[in-house]
C-alpha cells in the first residue's frame, strides 16, 4: 500500500516540475502549439512503460516522476504525447501477460 502512496506523490511532483517548466519555456498566456514533440513522446513511453511494467519500486517510482513530467505541461501541452505513451504501454503489458513477448 505504500507503493502506490509514493506512486502517487512521487506522479505529484512530476507534474508540478512539468508545469513550471512549460511557463518557464512559454511565458505567453496562450500558446497554440500544435506540433508533436519527440522528445517528450519518448520521455512518456520510456516513463509509463516503467512505472507499468518494472517490478522494481525504483525503477516504477522514476517513470511514474517521468510520465508526471509529460502529463502535467501547461493546458493542451503534452497531451499528443501522453497518448502515445499510455497506448504504447498498455500494447506491451496485454503483450507481456499474455506470453507473446
Amino acid at each position: 500500500m505504500l507503493d502506490y502512496m509514493i506512486y502517487i506523490v512521487v506522479f505529484a511532483i512530476g507534474s508540478i516540475l512539468g508545469l513550471l517548466y512549460s511557463y518557464k519555456l512559454h511565458g505567453e498566456p496562450y500558446v497554440a502549439n500544435t506540433e508533436f514533440n519527440v522528445l517528450l513522446a519518448v520521455g512518456s513511453v520510456v516513463g509509463w512503460c516503467l512505472g507499468f511494467l518494472s517490478n522494481n519500486i525504483v525503477l516504477a517510482t522514476i517513470g511514474f516522476l517521468v510520465a508526471g513530467f509529460v502529463m502535467g505541461g501547461r493546458p493542451g501541452y503534452g497531451r499528443k504525447e501522453t497518448a502515445c505513451g499510455l497506448i504504447v504501454a498498455v500494447v506491451l503489458y496485454f503483450l507481456l501477460k499474455s506470453g507473446m513477448l
